[in-house]
């Protein structure tokens, strides 16, 4: 690769990178839809377009900086308060980082087209529109907080905006004031942010004109508290800080309703002075007035007054004094008034067409067009440094074994005379290196797997994103839950699980999931809930796609296959329900009625299971009609290097995963019986269905005394393969075939063992739905 090609491979590993930060803080905004978002959340997906923005525009990716640029100005205007943010604003930040993603693909093709570049001209036009006719303000809500109008001139537009908001809301607000030595106020200061930010908002810092003492610092931060008062004193409690209420004039502009009683204020400033030092309760001498930091708008600039307070001259910023239980009771009953004025009650709005849910929490912190595949454009992995440094002394160690044996080499090669003598001390020492080597070449490959290894939740904040549009363009109203995404699969797993995963959640809001009216109608909930949730059972993951939709109607599948020739009548009659419903996944089934831009396109659900099983994994379906339908799918962690289990069938050597493997039986002949034209074999009082693998892959059989059945299993399903003899356990890497092979039903990949032989590996996962599937192709 040039020195071109590696600087567009970072530029797009990178810009992925920024833009699953922000489809991540964007899962988290439409989980809070309806509230007041968090200000640090919008604050990130600001930072965030900022950075794409910059790194766009230094690559020279003109069309997605620009875009960038005008999602920035829109991000902008919300966190400055300009703009709410309703459907419109998030449907719109959803749409643009489709269009990103967009960008960003065809800018790693080297490729730009002409729709895509009007698209992104028209997007832009509408970001720029959106909330650009400002809603009339009787009054300012800041005008009621007894603030003095040049403090007010030191904050930015932001933190004014974050103050107002708090004002408006009625939430408590505070001056915590702490002082520090100037060696150590950065660390004091980070500290008491983090105890303070879990119980509010800190919306300005800003430094004391008060003293810190004669080698100090002091800090006054500007503090909206949505906690109880008790709570942030004691969380205050052993830090040099104290802590002064301001009051909030009532909106009719009567008497001050003060945030807090003073008696808080007075207890923690009580409690705190001990551990202030002594320096910092000097005197304060006069100081010079500092100049405004960053002024909100233009026009003169008015230096800033000093924000001391003592008992003598009335403070800019004071202590409420005493409250009675009658200004108090007055004062929440305003606040709740002011909130009830400002706030249109959320529950008579209008549901969104699509709810995200999470049932593990999600931090803010983590796109596509119609035609495009959910996978990443990137095959980079982030690894932890601590990995790649065990990784490292591990190598470090192997070269060590490697010095040893280079060692031995010579040393036998100076002593030809004497090897005979000396064979079983050498003998020994090779055996003791040869043991350390495997050990450290068994941590190497764990070292590599676990570098390998990325969370499922990738994949499925990508696929969020997904249902919103399937659930516009169906019409349907949908509670997306998702659950386990912080199980780890294999890097190239998860990105071949996108399409499949894709396919079937559409399928269960376009088939599944009914319309409002038709839920309401049968007694259900308006909103359909789909869920995709995954889990780790052993060596495998489990990952489950379900609705709480119309089900599958067994008959009406049934009947569409004898339509469509996919089964005979002798067939149907002897199928049980369970594989009624897998005739879904046979080539060219589908019960959709008309080709829509959803589904009914030819495309069903065998692609999903040839997906899933090129991966060595397998599909089952469960359904109920009225309840809902359910889709798992078992596979394994990683593909890369496995242990197997290597057979000989018919002078032929396989290797069988031994993730798969549940136990290995020993046969006699007279022990296998046949049930319903099948062969069987009755294991511990449970029928197994037995698969000879020289049958199955055309070799000649053997007549053997005993057979050897290797017992593989995925999910639910078991199956008993009978082979000629076992050969050992084995650490291989599988490799993909091309060519013939690669279609082979069975055959998962090739690998090279010990003794340099080429073996092929066995698909259990294919052999598994082979079995299953015998019984209805002999009828």
């Amino acid at each position: 690769m040039n020195q071109a090609g590696k600087a567009l491979a970072e530029f797009v590993a990178e810009g992925t990178e920024i833009l699953e930060a922000l489809g991540k803080d964007l899962l988290v905004l439409d989980q809070q839809r309806g509230t007041d978002p968090e200000p640090d959340l919008i604050n990130g997906i600001f930072r965030a377009a900022h950075s794409l923005k910059g790194l766009s525009a230094l690559f020279g990716q003109e069309r997605i900086s620009k875009l960038a640029h005008q999602a920035e100005d829109l991000l902008d205007r919300l966190r400055l308060g300009k703009l709410s943010l309703d459907d419109q604003v998030l449907d719109s930040l959803i749409e643009t980082l489709d269009v990103l993603q967009a960008l960003l693909a065809e800018a790693s093709r080297e490729v730009s087209s002409d729709v895509l570049s009007g698209r992104v001209t028209e997007l832009g036009t509408r970001l720029a529109n959106l909330g650009m006719t400002a809603a009339a303000v009787d009054e300012d809500p800041l005008d009621r907080l007894e603030l003095d109008a040049q403090v007010r001139a030191v904050f930015t537009e932001y933190e004014e905006h974050r103050l107002r908001e708090n004002v408006r809301r009625g939430v408590a607000l505070f001056r915590v004031r702490a002082a520090f030595d100037l060696s150590d106020f950065d660390t004091g200061l980070a500290e008491l942010n983090s105890r303070l930010k879990p119980l509010g908002e800190v919306v300005s810092t800003l430094p004391s004109s008060e003293p810190g003492g004669a080698s100090g610092i002091a800090f006054d931060l500007i503090f909206g508290a949505k906690a109880p008062e008790s709570e942030l004193a004691a969380k205050l409690q052993g830090t040099p800080a104290q802590l002064f209420a301001l009051r909030v004039r009532s909106a009719a502009g009567g008497a001050p309703a003060p945030a807090a009683p003073a008696s808080v204020a007075q207890s923690v400033a009580q409690g705190v002075r001990q551990s202030v030092p002594p320096a910092a309760e000097a005197p304060t001498p006069p100081k010079k007035p500092r100049k405004k930091r960053t002024p909100k708008g233009g026009g003169t600039e008015t230096p800033a007054s000093t924000m001391a307070e003592s008992p003598v001259q009335a403070p800019l910023l004071r202590a409420v004094e005493q409250a009675s239980p009658e200004d108090l009771t007055q004062g929440v009953l305003e606040a709740m008034r002011m909130g009830e004025s400002t706030s249109p009650p959320r529950a008579e709005l209008a549901g969104p067409p699509v709810r995200t849910l999470t049932d593990d929490p999600v931090s803010p912190r983590g796109p596509r067009m119609e035609n495009e595949s959910a996978r990443s454009l990137t095959q980079t992995v982030r690894v932890d440094i601590s990995r790649l440094d065990a990784l490292m002394n591990t190598v470090g160690e192997l070269l060590l074994i490697k010095a040893n044996l280079q060692r031995m080499v010579e040393s036998s090669r100076q002593q030809e005379s004497s090897v005979m003598l000396s064979s079983k001390m050498w003998g020994q020492e090779l055996s003791r290196e040869t043991r350390q080597l495997e050990r450290k070449l068994d941590a190497l490959q764990q070292g590599l797997l676990e570098a390998r290894m990325v969370p499922v939740g990738q994949v499925f904040d990508r696929l969020a994103r997904l249902v919103r549009r399937i659930a516009r363009d169906a019409g349907k109203e949908i509670d997306f839950v998702i659950g386990g995404g912080d199980v780890e699969l294999d890097k190239l797993i998860v990105e071949e699980l996108s399409d499949p995963l894709m396919h079937i959640i559409r399928n269960a809001i376009d088939h599944g999931a009914e319309s409002p009216e038709a839920r309401l109608a049968a007694g259900k909930s308006r909103r359909a809930r789909v869920s995709l949730r995954a889990e780790q059972k052993g060596n495998h993951v489990v990952i489950e796609v379900s609705d709480d939709g119309a089900g599958i109607d067994e008959l009406g599948v049934r009947d569409m296959a004898l339509r469509k020739n996919l089964i005979t009548e002798a067939q149907a009659r002897e199928m049980s329900r369970r594989e009624l419903l897998n005739l879904i996944f046979l080539p060219g089934f589908s019960t959709a009625r008309s080709v829509s831009e959803l589904s009914g396109r030819g495309v069903g659900l065998d692609v999903v299971k040839n997906n899933i099983g090129n991966l060595s994994g397998i599909i089952d379906v469960w359904s109920e009609r009225g309840q809902g339908t359910a889709f798992h799918l078992t596979l394994p962690v990683t593909l890369a290097i496995i242990r197997a289990l290597v057979v000989g069938v018919s002078g032929r050597t396989y290797a069988v995963p031994l993730n798969s493997v549940l136990e290995i039986l020993s046969v006699k002949p007279s022990e296998i019986r046949t049930v319903e034209r099948r062969e069987v074999l009755d294991v511990r009082g449970t029928t197994l269905p037995l698969m000879r693998l020289a049958r199955q892959f055309g070799h000649p059989e053997r007549q053997n005394d005993r057979h050897f059945v290797v017992v593989a299993g995925l999910a639910q399903e078991r199956l008993g393969i009978a082979v000629d003899e076992l050969q050992g356990q084995q650490d291989i890497v599988v490799k993909s075939l091309g060519g013939r092979l690669q279609g082979v039903r069975g055959i998962s990949g090739a690998a090279d063992l010990a003794n340099r032989r080429t073996v092929l590996v066995l698909d259990v996962g294919a052999l598994l739905e082979e079995g299953m599937s015998l019984e209805r192709r002999r009828a």
